[in-house]
């Protein structure tokens, strides 16, 4: 049986269980992303073999994901947790406007058109997606007032 005394207590533990999910979520996430983007950068940088190719992109986005996904584990931090977010709509932008738009090569970008669902990027995507879902979840959880990050 519980008492009134004892249910904020009850309260106040399960939103730091909810945040904890949240965080468990959107860092697996862009873990997911990180290794994917690592195991296809070498066969994307045939894309531009002189200049800046698709595999240095991966590279980019696989550095970047890490670092926020252990920024986001280590913080829990709202401030992270916004980053998080960018991180994985930098990825999941991109992976889903070149499956389905042909875009030409811009600067040093190459094109990197690929209309193909692989089971790695579906992983990826799937990541990508599950990370910015819970990040948004994670910034209303730690949102602004008093005792927040």
């Amino acid at each position: 049986m519980t008492t009134r005394a004892e249910a904020p207590t009850a309260r106040a533990t399960s939103r730091p269980r909810a945040e904890l999910v949240s965080r468990a979520i959107v860092v697996l996430g862009l873990v997911a992303d990180t290794v994917v983007h690592l195991m296809l950068a070498p066969v994307m940088q045939v894309a531009a073999p002189g200049g800046v190719g698709g595999g240095t992109l991966f590279r980019a986005q696989a550095v970047v994901a890490a670092v926020v996904a252990l920024l986001l584990l280590v913080t829990g931090r709202r401030w992270a947790y916004a980053l998080a977010l960018l991180a994985a709509l930098s990825a999941l932008g991109p992976v889903l406007l070149y499956h389905f738009v042909d875009v030409p090569p811009i600067g040093p970008v190459p094109r990197m058109h690929d209309p193909f669902w692989s089971p790695e990027k579906v992983v990826s995507v799937a990541g990508e997606a599950l990370a910015a879902i819970f990040a948004v979840v994670g910034l209303r959880q730690t949102g602004r007032g008093p005792g927040t990050n």
